[in-house]
């Protein structure tokens, strides 16, 4: 059985740091994009990074741009969203996924393997 298991959630500050993890287990995701998508209560969800297989090719949302970083280590088959100066308008459910494009993609519709998500809570 193929899962993503996100974890690293929690409440932070606005200011602080959080770093999501996601494992994936089933299979290895190592020649496929990687993303991470967040979904806020009321909101549709929205792109925030993505990863290329081998690591070299990243794309973020403007809205996270300068303070997330999405990262890889094949050799674990997890990925990891750094997220430092925290807002609280980043207050989201965060899902990772698996894309079926051999190219960095936020289109949603690319990626078919989801995580449960994890929550991130960023008080004012």
């Amino acid at each position: 059985q193929v899962q993503l298991v996100e974890s690293g959630g929690g409440l932070v500050q606005a200011g602080g740091s959080l770093r999501l993890s996601c494992a994936a287990s089933g299979r290895t995701f190592s020649g496929n994009t990687m993303g991470w998508f967040r979904q806020a209560p009321g909101k549709e969800r929205e792109f925030v990074a993505a990863i290329s297989w081998g690591g070299r090719s990243t794309y973020y949302a403007d809205s996270v741009k300068g303070r997330f970083t999405i990262s890889r280590d094949n050799a674990k088959n997890t990925v990891y969203l750094q997220m430092n100066s925290l807002k609280p308008e980043d207050t989201a459910v965060y899902y990772c996924a698996a894309s079926n494009s051999v190219a960095v993609t936020a289109t949603r519709g690319n990626y078919y393997y989801w995580g449960q998500g994890t929550q991130v809570t960023v008080s004012s």
